[in-house]
């Protein structure tokens, strides 16, 4: 016999314009980045903005962010690109992070 799914008691947001609200800091948050990275040296822009980015990964993805900073480090070193090889490194050291230190 089917029964009538019941009726969730909460809302689906935690306090009206959540959702927008969280919408607009994502915003700030990623343009801040940019701006940062564009604004710093390539040394500290590169390596600062991917290893905060870096940090956000998944500790099930953590393994090929390291692959993948590894790759661009190289590449980044090879072809003379600072911003790209130092953002490399950046993503190594946070996948390294994540990977050793945040239990999934």
């Amino acid at each position: 016999m089917e029964t009538e799914p019941k009726p969730r008691d909460d809302k689906s947001e935690p306090f009206s314009g959540a959702y927008f609200l969280g919408l607009v800091i994502t915003i700030a948050v990623g343009l801040a980045l940019v701006t940062f990275g564009s604004i710093a040296p390539p040394l500290i822009g590169g390596l600062v903005v991917a290893f905060l980015l870096g940090l956000t990964v998944t500790p099930q993805y953590a393994r090929w962010f390291l692959v993948a900073g590894l790759f661009s480090a190289v590449m980044g070193f090879m072809a003379g690109e600072t911003l790209v090889a130092w953002g490399g490194v950046g993503i190594v050291i946070s996948s390294l992070v994540v990977w050793l230190r945040v239990k999934s």
